[in-house]
């Protein structure tokens, strides 16, 4: 299909003279397509999309390879980057080098493991201190809701989070305690107000302090004390929940396909509910999971071959919306603590970086094409958080892309990874899906240049802003 003019999404900056930046290639992704198009950029916004062939000015120009595609930078609203106070398991500087590499252009900050957990205006800006000048792409915030700050979400509303995170069971960490299914309610009728989207870790903490927990090398132990019915009953709370309050409500890291169920007759119902899952949940499996090997251990777990089969089909059926990484690292201390004890090591999976090859590599072998799996991971995940501007390669939108060698492969070496710590549960994989570069607001992003912005959600238009 050929290329006509696209209208503008948003204002685009105009260009007198040459544009900043021309990128032209066969397979370029434009409304769900990949046609061949020629994409100006001035001043940080595409400017125009424009048939190949054009001939548009630039001062510089691009054109990509026979074997490579243009996508829009990922999204990844689930990322834990743990500074300040525990930046030794991860911190900004070195999460987003590793989101630029595999070509993710904005990320949105977990308001826990750092220290102090960002429940309070004042927190927000304590992190913020600690992100400004070191972040290599765009990083927006989540606010956390715990049983004592109900009068803080309205300050952190004002102060540009992008929502809200509470957990229904023990976060692991002491300073970001769960809450009880009434406080879930209570903070959705102050949040529903702003409509602010309040994302929850829905594992049920009565469901899970029933089940067994043995110390055990065993991966078939560990998935034993994190059954289903956890997620089940929780998310079967959040719905509750929301169906009374009117809230906007969404459930992180799903990994129970038991659930898909449930979540599609709450959204028919008119529940204001989405999903997301992850890239270890629809590619890794329990029967794979060796003795011992702590580094698949995540919360919720990662559970079996037929229930990851469920997981795709709740992605193309359009129950889950969107795929995020999850990214949380530790050092290796924790997270190999116990000596493959499942019970002692620190639960959390790091693949900021290899988001994308890990999800593209299992969707192509499903035959599902890459500009959904681009849908999923860029476009869906921008929309739901009110990411203006963000997520497609369209005029008025910001140049955040990606320039990717989809049928190029590579063997994951953890220690080649940009992310703090060399442990990841992809090692030795073989993987589809070489990002060869990522630009931020039309420039290349630059490993030792950090340029990224820090974001607010700007209340007026559900869209985000730069911090000024």
């Amino acid at each position: 299909m050929g290329l006509s003019e696209r209208m503008p999404q948003a204002a685009a900056p105009a260009a007198s003279g040459p544009h900043d930046l021309v990128v032209a290639g066969e397979r370029v992704l434009v409304d769900g397509e990949f046609i061949p198009a020629e994409v100006a950029v001035h001043g940080g916004v595409i400017a125009r999309v424009a048939p190949l062939g054009t001939g548009l000015p630039a001062v510089r120009s691009v054109r990509l390879a026979d074997d490579e595609v243009l996508i829009p930078g990922l999204v990844d609203t689930h990322v834990h980057v743990n500074e300040p106070g525990r930046t030794e398991w991860e911190g900004f500087a070195t999460a987003t080098r590793a989101a630029a590499a595999g070509g993710v252009t904005t990320i949105i900050d977990m308001p826990l493991n750092s220290i102090p957990p960002t429940t309070s205006a004042e927190a927000l800006r304590v992190k913020r201190r600690a992100a400004e000048g070191a972040v290599f792409v765009d990083v927006g915030f989540w606010g956390g809701v715990v049983p004592d700050n109900r009068a803080e979400l309205g300050p952190l509303v004002d102060e540009g989070v992008f929502g809200f995170k509470c957990f229904l069971v023990d976060s692991g960490v002491p300073e970001f305690p769960a809450v009880s299914v009434g406080e879930l309610e209570a903070a959705m009728r102050v949040l529903v107000a702003t409509d602010s989207l309040l994302i929850v870790h829905a594992e049920d903490a009565g469901v899970i302090e029933a089940a067994p927990h043995p110390h055990s090398r065993a991966y078939a132990d560990f998935l034993a004390s994190r059954p289903p019915a956890a997620e089940l009953t929780a998310i079967g709370a959040v719905i509750a929940a929301a169906e009374r309050t009117g809230a906007r409500a969404h459930i992180l890291h799903l990994s129970a396909a038991d659930a898909l169920e449930p979540i599609a007759a709450a959204r028919r119902e008119g529940v204001r509910l989405s999903a997301e899952t992850c890239p270890h949940y629809l590619t890794l499996t329990a029967e794979e999971i060796a003795p011992g090997a702590t580094a698949f251990k995540c919360c919720p777990p990662i559970r079996g071959a037929v229930n990851r089969d469920g997981l795709w089909a709740g992605l193309e059926s359009g129950t889950i919306d969107f795929v995020v990484s999850d990214h949380s690292p530790a050092p290796a201390s924790l997270k190999l603590a116990g000596h493959g004890d499942f019970a002692e090591a620190w639960g959390g999976i790091a693949s900021l970086q290899l988001g994308l090859p890990v999800v593209w590599t299992e969707a192509r072998r499903r035959g599902i094409p890459l500009a959904r799996v681009v849908e999923w991971m860029s476009a869906a995940p921008a929309r739901r958080v009110g990411l203006g501007g963000k997520g497609a390669i369209a005029t008025g939108f910001a140049a955040d892309l990606a320039v990717v060698a989809p049928d190029a492969t590579f063997t994951v070496d953890a220690a080649a990874l940009e992310h703090r710590h060399p442990i990841t549960p992809y090692e030795g994989r073989v993987l589809a899906g070489v990002v060869r570069a990522t630009y931020l607001a039309g420039t290349p992003v630059d490993p030792t240049n950090p340029r990224g912005r820090l974001l607010r959600r700007a209340q007026s238009e559900g869209g985000a802003s730069d911090e000024a």
